[in-house]
């Protein structure tokens, strides 16, 4: 039986906002590449050739626009528009992409630092029906919540409980067999009016199916938040940045891994990595801080940047400091007085003067 992936990508992504008015969550970029990227790669790597991506219908066109018809990762491509009524709604509206195969289902906004191959392994070796993976997470009541037995068994699952014995997430990486629809089949919308995927699976163990849960021994991030989304952003920076040079450097300081792309002009400068600059960016006279990314197309004047997410075609002059900051598309801040450091959080296509 062959294996499938389901691939989260709708939701209206209120936690975002402005941003997510005019971009889906999934899209935002870590080191200048869409979170949605980095999952898809990871589903690639298990070598799953077909595909169905969940999609809003206000933002599914920017996830098509991104994605096209897959051939980038090696996929057929179904999209499957849904609105958002919890993810076990999701598995269900998929029925007829997914029918009686085997799947992993991964949330387009959450990224983990390892892949997913050696857990579909074991998922087939030991014939599960689903296998869902935990995280310790500090504040338990935000996420679905699994309590274990001494034999790693799952005893139950609660969606943001107020109260929880556990400190074990449930990421959003799950792998399933088609059973898992007449467990859906099996349960009503909770309090917040959703499908929930931990009643559905809390369901398989009740009916005695074989569910399993591991521990993610690696970092896992929910790109949820506006510091979430730095956070992941360093945690990318970290992993993957590289010592590159490809666009035009003069009069500049080069500190550790900084990636230039091609066409960007840095002039008089400090930069220091990790950090990534886009094609065809302009920087000068300015400092960008390690775990900064700075989109294709944007420009860097007289500027102290750390720490920041800068997409696309952003302008930023004669900021004193700018850090821990997300800055939309087309945005543009500039300073009028001395302004000492700012923390933003803006939209595609604003304007800001301090």
């Amino acid at each position: 039986m062959s294996l499938k992936a389901l691939v989260l990508s709708g939701g209206k992504g209120t936690r975002l906002r402005p941003l997510t008015f005019t971009l889906a969550k999934q899209l935002i970029p870590l080191a200048n590449k869409p979170v949605l990227g980095y999952v898809l790669d990871q589903v690639a790597e298990t070598g799953i050739n077909q595909i169905g991506l969940i999609i809003a219908p206000e933002t599914g066109h920017y996830v098509k626009e991104y994605v096209k018809d897959g051939n980038e990762w090696g996929f057929k491509v179904t999209y499957i528009t849904q609105e958002p009524l919890g993810l076990a709604h999701a598995v269900k509206t998929a029925k007829k992409f997914l029918g009686s195969d085997d799947f992993i289902m991964c949330l387009g906004d959450n990224l983990q630092g390892l892949g997913l191959t050696t857990y579909v392994k074991k998922f087939k070796a030991k014939n599960m029906d689903a296998l869902i993976l935990l995280k310790p997470v500090e504040d338990p009541t935000k996420f679905g919540v699994a309590t274990l037995d001494d034999n790693n068994n799952i005893i139950q699952l609660v969606e943001k409980p107020k109260n929880t014995q556990s400190n074990l997430a449930i990421v959003g990486t799950y792998i399933f067999s088609s059973k898992i629809f007449d467990a859906i089949d099996q349960i009503k919308p909770s309090w917040r009016g959703e499908l929930e995927i931990t009643d559905a699976i809390q369901k398989m163990v009740d009916m005695g199916y074989n569910v399993k849960a591991e521990a993610l021994n690696t970092w896992w991030l929910d790109t949820g938040k506006k510091d979430d989304i730095l956070t992941a952003n360093a945690k990318v920076l970290d992993q993957y940045a590289k010592q590159q040079i490809f666009g035009t450097v003069i009069d500049t300081k080069i500190e550790g891994r900084v990636d230039i792309q091609k066409r960007a002009k840095v002039v008089n400068s400090t930069l220091r990595g990790p950090c990534v600059i886009g094609d065809c960016c302009v920087i000068e006279n300015s400092f960008i801080g390690p775990y900064t990314s700075i989109g294709d197309g944007s420009k860097i004047v007289d500027s102290v940047i750390d720490y920041s997410v800068i997409l696309d075609h952003a302008q930023i002059t004669g900021v004193d400091r700018l850090e821990e900051s997300l800055i939309g598309k087309n945005a543009k801040v500039t300073k009028n007085h001395r302004n000492g450091c700012l923390k933003l959080h803006v939209g595609d296509y604003s304007e800001v003067e301090i």
